[in-house]
């Protein structure tokens, strides 16, 4: 028997293809977060205990009737404690207390220092000037609330008179005494030895 034709042993499928269910996604896209509380009529529970512009609680209302109380003040309805059965809402400038909430965030991280390490390197045989001067620098970086890391190189035969940098440690420890404290006392890396003093 001949073979049929090959487009003939294909055209069955071809006929089913259009048939062939479309794939959909398995999941929605995530919805978008809002940034902030709900207000207004981002609210969906149908009650909420109430408080008013003046700060008086009012128990617990309807929904629509809390926002068309907010509306008629000129105000916002603001969910301020979603987690309670019914949640806390209160009546408020939805617009002014959201600058001041930002206004409030931007002057914490103002003060939110970062403690950095600043370094002075000293030398065991160091003269009273260039000493001074490091210390009033010493003295800056503790007032700005950094902590500072002494380091103290002996060269050559400095290293057979080790006791001289040790009385000059001692003496720096002395001096900071009233605004800071030893962290990390004095020990020898290599040549060198590394003391780090912190703010009081």
């Amino acid at each position: 028997m001949p073979a049929r034709p090959y487009s003939f042993r294909i055209a069955p499928f071809l006929h089913n293809f259009g048939e062939l269910p479309i794939r959909r996604p398995n999941r929605a896209p995530p919805a978008a977060t809002k940034d902030g509380p709900r207000t207004n009529d981002e609210i969906r529970n149908a009650q909420i205990q109430l408080i008013d512009q003046g700060g008086t609680n009012q128990g617990t209302v309807e929904t629509v009737v809390a926002i068309k109380m907010a509306l008629d003040a000129g105000m916002d309805l603001v969910e301020i404690s979603p987690n309670t059965v019914p949640p806390v809402c209160k009546i408020m400038d939805y617009g002014k207390f959201k600058y001041s909430a930002q206004k409030k965030a931007a002057e914490a991280r103002k003060k939110q220092k970062i403690v950095e390490i600043k370094e002075i390197k000293l030398r065991p045989m160091i003269d009273d000037h260039d000493y001074d001067v490091k210390m009033r620098a010493m003295q800056r970086f503790f007032e700005e609330g950094d902590k500072v890391k002494i380091t103290l190189r002996y060269r050559g035969r400095e290293m057979a008179h080790q006791e001289i940098g040790t009385k000059l440690l001692d003496k720096v420890k002395a001096d900071v005494a009233e605004y800071a404290k030893v962290e990390q006392d004095a020990r020898f890396e290599g040549r060198q030895v590394v003391m780090v003093l912190a703010p009081r």
